[in-house]
C-alpha cells in the first residue's frame, strides 16, 4: 500500500479546508497579523446573542398602491366586416365580361350572367300548363252544379213515390228505383267534387312549376349580396359554372373590425360598448366601440375574441394589418412591484410573500394588470404593504424573518 498519496490528499484537503472555511485567519497570519487572526477565531466562535441562527434574511420594500389607467392592452390584426365567396346555384356558361379585382360593386349589382338555354320555353311550358289547369276548375265546378240538379230532382221523386206508395197508388218497385236514383246523383256530387279538388290541385302543381322555372332563370343573374370590393376576378367570359362554383369573392371594409384575444385573467374588465383604440402597423391610429366579446375560450389559448368596430370610409385600413388594441376600462388601484417579486403558493395561486406585525411572512394572492419596463402592477394588496423582493422563495406562512429595507428606486 502506498502511503505517499494518502498523506498528499489528507495535505490537499487541509489546505483546501483553511482556504474555504478559514481564509480570514489564513489571510491575517499571511500578513503577520496576530491580533487579527485572534480578533477572526474569536468572531467565528462566539455566536451573537442579537440575531437567532433560524431567522431567514431577507430584502423587503414598502408599496404603496396609485390609481392608475388600467387599460386592457392586447395585439390583434385587423379584419373584413364581411367576406362572401359568391357562388353559382345552377349550372351554365358564362355571357357577361368579367369584373376586375379591386373594383368597387354595389349591393344587387350584376357580377356574372349566365347562358339561358332552354329555361325560357321551361317557363312558358310551365305557365301553358298552368292556364291549362285553371281552365279545368270552371268545368268541374259546372258538373257539380248539374250532379246536385239530378240529386235534387231524385229526391223529389223519391218523395212523390213514398208518399203514394203510402196511399196504394204507386208500387214498391217504383220507390226503389227513385231512391237508387237519389244515390246515384249522390255518387255523381262526389264525382264531380272529385273533379274540381284535381283541378285545384292540377293548378297548384302547375304553379310550382312555373315558380322553379323563373327561379331557375333567376339563378342566371349571380348578383353582390352587400357593397364592397372584389377581392377576385369575376368568372371569365366563356367559362363553365356548376352548382356551387364561385363567381367572385366580395369583402366589406367600411365599417371594418380590428379583432384581439383577451387574457382570462382579464376578460372581466372588457364590456360591450367600451372604447377602444388601435396603432396599425403603418402607424396610423384608429378608435372604435367593442361589438363582440366571445363567451368560449379559445382550447387552445384559454383566450377571449373581442371584436371592435372601426370607421374605414377612405378604405385606407386593409384586411389582415397588425394592430395593438388600447380597451377602456375602469381605473383601479394597484402596486407596481418587481416581476421576480412574484411567487406562487402549494395551491398554485400567483402572489407575494408579504412581511407582517412581528415581521412574520404571509402569502398574499395578487391580479395582474399590466406588465412595463419598471415592473409588474397588480391589485388585490392593502394599500401600503411590505413585499419580499427578495429571498421570498426561501420562507413560508409563519416564518419569522429579519428585513432589510430597500427604496423603490432602487
Amino acid at each position: 500500500m502506498r502511503i505517499v498519496p494518502i498523506i498528499t490528499a489528507l495535505l490537499v484537503t487541509a489546505g483546501l479546508f483553511l482556504l474555504v472555511m478559514k481564509r480570514d485567519v489564513v489571510i491575517a497570519f499571511a500578513t503577520g497579523n496576530t491580533e487579527e487572526t485572534t480578533k477572526v477565531e474569536a468572531e467565528q466562535t462566539t455566536t451573537p446573542t442579537s440575531e437567532p441562527a433560524s431567522v431567514v434574511r431577507v430584502v423587503v420594500q414598502r408599496s404603496q398602491s396609485r390609481e392608475i389607467d388600467s387599460a386592457v392592452i392586447l395585439r390583434g390584426e385587423t379584419e373584413a366586416a364581411r367576406q362572401v365567396e359568391v357562388r353559382s346555384e345552377t349550372t351554365s356558361r358564362v355571357i357577361s365580361e368579367p369584373l376586375r379585382k379591386g373594383s368597387f360593386v354595389q349591393k344587387d349589382q350584376e357580377l356574372c350572367k349566365l347562358d339561358p338555354g332552354t329555361r325560357p320555353a321551361a317557363l312558358a311550358n310551365a305557365q301553358a300548363q298552368l292556364a291549362n289547369a285553371k281552365a279545368q276548375v270552371p268545368q268541374a265546378e259546372a258538373r257539380i252544379k248539374e250532379a246536385q240538379a239530378r240529386f235534387d230532382e231524385a229526391q223529389i221523386n223519391d218523395t212523390v213515390a213514398s208518399e203514394l206508395s203510402k196511399e196504394g197508388y204507386a208500387s214498391n218497385t217504383r220507390v226503389a228505383s227513385t231512391q237508387a236514383g237519389v244515390k246515384s246523383a249522390e255518387a255523381s256530387i262526389e264525382s264531380a267534387r272529385s273533379g274540381v279538388e284535381s283541378a285545384q290541385a292540377g293548378i297548384r302543381a302547375a304553379e310550382a312549376n312555373v315558380e322553379v322555372a323563373e327561379t331557375e332563370i333567376e339563378r342566371l343573374t349571380i348578383t353582390a349580396p352587400f357593397a364592397g370590393l372584389l377581392e377576385t376576378d369575376t368568372a371569365e367570359l366563356g367559362s363553365l359554372l356548376t352548382a356551387g362554383s364561385v363567381c367572385a369573392t366580395v369583402i366589406q371594409l367600411d365599417p371594418i373590425k380590428v379583432i384581439g384575444y383577451v387574457p382570462e385573467t382579464q376578460v372581466n374588465r372588457v364590456s360591450l360598448g367600451s372604447l377602444a383604440g388601435a396603432r396599425l402597423s403603418d402607424g396610423q391610429e384608429v378608435r372604435g366601440r367593442v361589438i363582440f366579446l366571445s363567451r368560449s375560450a379559445d382550447p387552445q389559448t384559454r383566450t377571449f375574441r373581442v371584436d371592435i368596430e372601426v370607421t374605414n370610409e377612405d378604405l385606407s385600413i386593409r384586411d389582415g394589418q397588425t394592430a395593438e388594441i388600447l380597451i377602456a376600462s375602469a381605473g383601479t388601484r394597484a402596486h407596481l412591484l418587481p416581476q421576480s417579486s412574484l411567487t406562487l403558493d402549494d395551491g398554485g395561486r400567483l402572489g407575494v410573500r408579504i412581511v407582517e406585525d412581528d415581521n412574520v411572512v404571509a402569502f398574499k394572492p395578487v391580479s395582474l394588470i399590466r406588465d412595463t419596463a419598471e415592473g409588474t402592477w397588480v391589485s388585490g394588496l392593502p394599500e401600503t404593504v411590505d413585499v419580499i423582493v427578495v429571498g421570498q422563495e426561501y420562507v413560508v406562512d409563519g416564518v419569522k424573518v429579519l428585513p432589510t429595507y430597500r427604496e423603490v428606486s432602487q
